[in-house]
């Protein structure tokens, strides 16, 4: 039977924090499956701890830059789109069309009463996918001047009104959020940014998401399951049946859970033992938003300081060990880049230079050294 600290060390390997990294953002994000991606500046930084550094930059060594994430997203290696539970996520471009067919309909089906709410109507929204279906054509336009061709069109997209509409093109599988452009959002015709779809059945498609998620998040539940993709417990259910020989039931101390067949054995990648000490996850990474039930990963009371005030905005974590031992923040810097670490529990002199080491990837990542205050 798995304990908790089995399930924590099989966890970190499942997420890519054992010190493997893989080789292109694509390959990353097909892992995954989906990634959340509400804060972009986040999701890079999941993307970038988890992508193998450009070998012919001695500098950077085993650390990815920012410039190399950003180039990969602009070569549509993955994009981001509402895939499920109305929230944003990087996911692979080619599955962006089936991961929506599947997961989206809940959100739909409860988009009617957000409009009543928002005084928008049903021809407001039919009138938001004829407006951008026509001026997405051919072009890549930023946020504003998509509210900016609704409004001229008479469509309410004021405020609240217009992230709704914006997310309902998405949503309906019209759009999605390409790269930005001159650091300003910016949204593409789905069936042009990202032509070659995937065509999955019903059945394909609950199969995959469910050996996805088990291979990069196992050892989880069904309810874990159940909430990340918003799906309903007899849907999860077969779609680990539909997985088949890839994933296996496991007895742990928290009940019956699903990880990938064969994770016991794969071991950590090279140099794992060192890396997976000290990791510098961003907030909203899926280390903890994969879960329902994160006990593993970090404690009741240490959760409270990590989302003070239960307002669903997550802080970036410090994890030794795959726990949760502190939470930080980038602050400003002339010349540097100021880290702020307010950790849980009291580091010894040792632990606290190995994990300002750790920050030293993130400073690569964003192309400048990182000084680390200790609060």
């Amino acid at each position: 039977m798995l304990t908790r600290l089995d399930i924590r060390a099989l966890r970190q390997r499942s997420l890519l924090l054992d010190g493997a990294r893989l080789d292109s953002v694509d390959e990353i994000v097909t892992w995954f499956g989906a990634m959340q991606a509400q804060d972009l500046a986040s999701g890079l930084w999941s993307l970038g701890m988890r992508l193998a550094g450009n070998p012919a930059d001695a500098r950077a060594g085993q650390a990815a830059t920012l410039a190399q994430v950003e180039a990969a997203l602009e070569a549509g290696e993955a994009l981001r789109t509402w895939p499920m539970r109305g929230t944003i996520h990087l996911v692979p471009s080619r599955d962006a069309r089936w991961m929506l067919d599947l997961m989206g309909a809940k959100p739909l089906a409860g988009a009617a009463k957000r409009r009543e709410y928002l005084g928008l109507t049903d021809d407001d929204a039919q009138r938001t996918l004829e407006v951008l279906g026509t001026e997405l054509r051919g072009a890549r336009l930023t946020r504003d001047e998509c509210i900016g061709a609704l409004t001229d069109a008479g469509v309410n997209a004021a405020g609240q009104t217009a992230y709704h509409l914006l997310w309902f093109a998405a949503q309906s599988g019209l759009t999605c959020i390409a790269p930005h452009r001159d650091g300003k959002q910016t949204f593409a015709l789905l069936s042009e940014w990202a032509p070659d779809q995937v065509e999955l059945s019903r059945e394909q498609a609950l199969a995959t998401i469910a050996m996805r998620f088990v291979r990069s998040h196992g050892p989880v539940s069904v309810k874990d399951m159940a909430r990340w993709t918003g799906l309903g417990v007899r849907d999860c259910r077969a779609g680990l049946v539909g997985a088949g020989d890839a994933v296996e039931e496991v007895a742990t101390e928290d009940g019956p859970m699903f990880m990938a067949a064969g994770l016991v054995a794969r071991g950590g990648g090279d140099g794992a033992e060192a890396a997976a000490v000290w990791v510098t996850a961003p907030g909203f990474d899926e280390v903890l938003l994969g879960y329902a039930d994160r006990s593993a990963q970090v404690s009741a009371d240490d959760f409270t300081r990590v989302v003070p005030g239960k307002n669903g905005v997550f802080r970036a974590t410090l994890l030794r060990h795959g726990e949760v031992v502190g939470t930080w923040k980038r602050a400003g810097g002339a010349g540097a880049v100021v880290v702020d670490v307010e950790s849980f529990r009291r580091l010894g002199a040792q632990d606290r230079r190995d994990a300002e080491h750790a920050f030293t990837a993130y400073g690569t990542f964003v192309g400048q050294p990182v000084e680390v205050r200790w609060g």
